[in-house]
């Protein structure tokens, strides 16, 4: 456009209403709220009742393990590097043939996530090959102290299940990792006689989650842990990608 459009020219002025559209004008104006007054009210009874999300909710992490109760965490650092906030820090260490909590050359040996910086984006389950990174539904994680919020790799742990045996164990008898990673169901576990650790709770019980409102019977990702940090061992602060950072260094 060559010439400079005025003002008077952009103005936009409505066609007139008759005596009729000014008269319902109103009406449709309250037309939604109208349409709404007279419909039941849902309450959600909240915290007196659990609330239910959606089942995609993001919430707090989980990190699983096979059906023979081995972590699939492999130690790869995938999820600290694609964390955008920072979150999350792993420390790996090698499997032996005395001590193997996952099936594969190394495990997890520390992962801790930091929920004062996380953001719930998802990015670090999405990065997770072998899908041991999960996230819950649970959204109750608020805590009284800022330490409070930095979870140990023993609060992720998803609790063991009937079948399940405490690493660290060796693997299955003629599975290796591949036939793990590609979701074979390992055999049931062989008797303890041949060296198999019991199995044992994952989280002691002065620090499993306690709560009136919640069913032992409800599925997992209706359950937490409590008690991060909790009191027994001093604060391991958290760490980032390149390293961990040292003791009275600020969380945030």
């Amino acid at each position: 456009m060559s010439e400079k459009t005025t003002d008077e020219e952009m103005l936009f002025e409505h066609d007139p209403k008759g005596a009729l559209a000014q008269f319902v004008a109103p009406m449709a104006g309250y037309g939604v709220t109208m349409a709404s007054f007279f419909r039941p009210t849902v309450t959600e009874q909240y915290p007196r009742e659990p609330a239910r999300v959606m089942p995609r909710f993001h919430g707090r992490h989980q990190l699983n393990r096979y059906a023979d109760g081995l972590e699939k965490c492999v130690g790869c650092e995938l999820c600290a590097w694609a964390c955008p906030a920072d979150a999350i820090f792993v420390e790996a260490a090698s499997n032996t043939p005395e001590e193997q909590y996952s099936a594969g050359e190394r495990y997890g040996r520390v992962y801790q996530i930091n929920y004062l910086r996380c953001i719930f984006c998802g990015m670090c389950i999405e990065a997770c090959p072998t899908r041991a990174l999960t996230m819950t539904n649970d959204f109750e994680i608020a805590k009284y102290t800022r330490q409070d919020d930095i979870y140990e790799k023993e609060d992720l742990l998803v609790p063991l299940s009937d079948g399940m045996l405490a690493a660290p164990h060796p693997m299955v008898e003629g599975k290796n990792d591949i036939d793990y990673y590609r979701g074979k169901s390992p055999a049931p576990p062989p008797p303890r006689s041949t060296g198999w650790r019991a199995a044992a709770p994952t989280t002691p019980p002065s620090r499993r989650y306690k709560s009136p409102r919640r069913r032992t019977d409800e599925p997992v990702q209706w359950l937490a842990h409590d008690g991060v940090n909790g009191g027994d061992h001093p604060l391991r602060m958290h760490g980032h990608r390149h390293g961990r950072l040292r003791s009275g260094c600020p969380l945030l």
